[in-house]
């Protein structure tokens, strides 16, 4: 079908490979194509489309391609329009999406209705958020922080997801110890009333399963309902989304499955490269094809996370390459602690024509509040990329805010309550209430030593703590911050906290730490909290519009599938990337790499891999995966030593464009001597022997691959 291959050259510039090409002609059966970052896959996938219904006259309407998320099915849609506007519409939508129309079919058979409690509030319907928070404040007599919240929410969508059986719940891992205590009851108020339920989304793709396997005329209608069925993102796709799509392809098995086993980096939400690698165990006649042509990145960045990604082992194999032109090293830098590495980035991103371009990674989501207030302070505009950043707003913020506010008038009973269990006063429930129920105003040191029975050491402390109080009163926020997390016992209390629910100390400090330094050139309290309300609502406005200045500011997870002239992966230490969890666990450890790879591959020509030496004076060790890159580029210099020896360049060799001319024998230094048959554009066509090769033009110059041929009449003197 080279004519259709050859209208969309013309019509779109859009030249496919031979794999892409291959990949497109494969319309029947099951295929797996496996697509290296960069490689052209949603352009593949959009061809394919195209392809089905100008050249094989397959309906629209039959055709349906499913992506990962709404951002995703409606990039699709758009490039989908522009190649092909003059057919007929396609539908791209979600996997839950899908499930929500099967799931509303299956509920209705049965004379069941429902409402959804998760994406739009419906009044008088608790949503799933509120539910879970009840639930947890009743059994762990705490209130429920938005990490909390996240990590339950977490558990829940994963054993769905993982289609893990309810007598297994305990044996995964827990964010707390009440969590499938929490969850039964969540799944039983659901469910109270049994002629109409109430549901989240990880409960449409539940019923949507069982649905297509438990009726029959479900399975029957919806497997028919489109002949050919194409997901992106599949290495994102849950086990139990695996097994709807299953189910949607019974009839026929005419599945295009795009995806990268190399880019799963979703665990946590049931993701699993496995099923990709046991792709022909569900489908015994599946075709595979590796798309490993990187358009993106330069030689140097291909290479190395090539050979990085190499040293997982639950993957297929794969050489990811590139054509490209060479461009700068990666850079490997360790600066002396935090502050330094982001003074570094600052200067560096202040040195670019066009920031728009540049992004700064990470992996998680506290790394960027340094990079937040200095990039807001210098005037350089910044886009958050689907960053869950509520660090303005989480719990240990407003703590240090209330015990500041409390310094301005110690008779402010109502802020006291609110901090009254973060001082290490050890303070029951029946003492608050009791101190909570008197209605005598005064400071409030005085009133509780006064109103309740405290015991020797409580009433020692709080004595203690009174005398800090009236050190804070004039005091620069960074003294008073380390007054309160050393003199009132706030680091003791956050330990303990840690200890009881499960938080993670070193992050905690390190929030305390990031306040500390965007304290540090304020000499007021009221300064300080004016700069931590500016930063909030610069950081929320940052989420929704985007400069084309910009510098994006992302975590790893975040910011695949796109692609900057250069970026800043930061906090490259052990303990962040990878994780002191993942280096436990090989699983987890491949998963790392893998993101590691992710973020390595959102380069186009510049990359640099940052840590520092030291934070609050302890050492820091550089990831592994540094160490890794670094030994990667060692080999590859020593290699170049002992291959590319100095040698006098050829005289003849070809260094313009002009030099190139059909019919010229020529020799290139590794296919040896052909002649050239053909120039296209970027394209020169040279045939060796039977052979024809098609290669960049720019990279033959560039690289110097390419010499005439000098016959012995023209190389010889002249003799007269």
């Amino acid at each position: 079908m080279t004519d259709f291959f050859e209208r969309q050259a013309k019509l779109h510039n859009v030249r496919l490979n031979k794999i892409q090409q291959k990949a497109i002609l494969q319309t029947q059966g099951p295929l797996l194509l496996l697509a290296c970052p960069g490689s052209g896959k949603t352009t593949t996938l959009i061809m394919r489309i195209g392809y089905l219904i100008e050249e094989k006259g397959v309906s629209a309407k039959r055709i349906k391609a499913i992506t990962f998320s709404r951002a995703a099915a409606q990039d699709m849609k758009l490039r989908y329009d522009q190649f092909f506007p003059s057919l007929a519409q396609v539908e791209f939508s979600t996997i839950h999406s899908l499930a929500f129309s099967i799931t509303s079919r299956y509920l209705r058979n049965q004379g069941i209705t429902f409402t959804l409690i998760e994406g739009k509030p419906i009044s008088n319907v608790p949503s799933k958020s509120q539910i879970l928070k009840d639930l947890y404040k009743q059994a762990m007599n705490e209130d429920c922080s938005d990490d909390q919240l996240q990590e339950l929410t977490h558990f829940i969508s994963f054993i769905k997801n993982n289609m893990v059986p309810q007598i297994q719940w305990d044996q995964e891992s827990l964010p707390n110890k009440e969590a499938v205590n929490i969850t039964l009851q969540y799944e039983e108020i659901k469910t109270r009333n049994p002629s109409h339920i109430w549901l989240d989304f990880d409960d449409l793709l539940v019923l949507a399963f069982e649905a297509l396997c438990k009726d029959k005329n479900m399975q029957v209608s919806f497997s028919h309902l489109y002949d050919y069925v194409l997901t992106d993102e599949s290495q994102d796709t849950s086990r139990l989304q695996h097994a709807i799509i299953e189910q949607l392809v019974f009839s026929h098995q005419n599945l295009c499955v795009v995806a990268d086993d190399d880019q799963t980096i979703y665990s946590w939400r049931a993701a699993d490269p496995t099923y990709l690698l046991k792709f022909k165990d569900a489908y015994p006649n599946a075709k595979i094809l590796k798309m490993e042509q990187n358009y993106r990145s330069s030689p140097n960045i291909v290479t190395v996370a090539n050979q990085l990604i190499k040293r997982n082992t639950k993957r297929y194999k794969k050489e990811m390459f590139t054509e490209n032109n060479s461009c700068q090293d990666i850079q490997l830098k360790q600066l002396h602690d935090d502050q330094a590495q982001m003074r570094y980035v600052i200067y560096g991103l202040l040195d670019l024509k066009d920031t728009g371009s540049a992004a700064i990674l990470f992996r998680n989501n506290a790394s960027a509040i340094l990079y937040i207030s200095e990039l807001e302070r210098r005037g350089i505009p910044f886009y958050m990329k689907d960053v869950d950043q509520r660090f303005f707003s989480h719990w240990i913020v407003e703590d240090i805010l209330n015990f500041m506010r409390l310094s301005f008038n110690l008779e402010r009973k109502d802020i006291f309550i609110k901090i009254a269990r973060k001082f290490n006063l050890y303070l029951s429930n029946d003492q608050i209430r009791k101190f909570e129920r008197n209605e005598e105003q005064g400071n409030v040191f005085q009133l509780l030593s006064r109103s309740v029975q405290l015991k020797d050491y409580q009433m020692q402390s709080l004595l203690t703590y009174a005398k800090t109080y009236e050190q804070i009163k004039n005091a620069r926020p960074k003294t008073v911050i380390r007054l309160i997390k050393e003199q009132l016992g706030y680091e003791q209390v956050l330990q303990s906290r840690a200890e009881k629910f499960g938080f993670r100390i070193e992050v905690l400090l390190d929030m305390i730490r990031i306040l500390e330094q965007i304290a540090e050139p304020y000499t007021t309290m009221e300064a300080f909290a004016k700069r931590i309300k500016e930063l909030d609502a610069v950081t929320q406005e940052a989420k929704k519009t985007k400069d084309p200045n910009a510098v994006t500011l992302s975590t790893f997870h975040s910011a695949k599938g796109l692609e900057f002239d250069q970026v800043y992966m930061i906090d490259c230490h052990n303990g962040t990337i990878p994780s002191e969890e993942d280096m436990r666990d090989i699983d987890k450890l491949e998963e790392a790499r893998r993101l590691f790879y992710v973020g390595m591959t959102r380069a186009r020509h510049h990359l640099e891999l940052l840590t520092y030496a030291t934070k609050d004076g302890k050492e820091k060790v550089e990831s592994r995966f540094i160490k890794e890159v670094r030994n990667i580029l060692l080999k590859q210099s020593q290699k170049e030593l002992i291959i590319n020896k100095p040698e006098p360049e050829n005289p003849h060799t070809i260094r313009d464009v002009s030099g190139l001319i059909v019919g010229l024998t020529i020799i290139h230094t590794k296919f040896g001597e052909g002649h050239i048959i053909r120039i296209e554009s970027d394209r020169v066509i040279l045939q060796f022997g039977e052979s024809q090769k098609k290669l960049s033009i720019q990279m033959m110059i560039d690289k110097g691959y390419l010499a005439k041929k000098m016959t012995l009449d023209l190389v010889s003197p002249i003799v007269k």
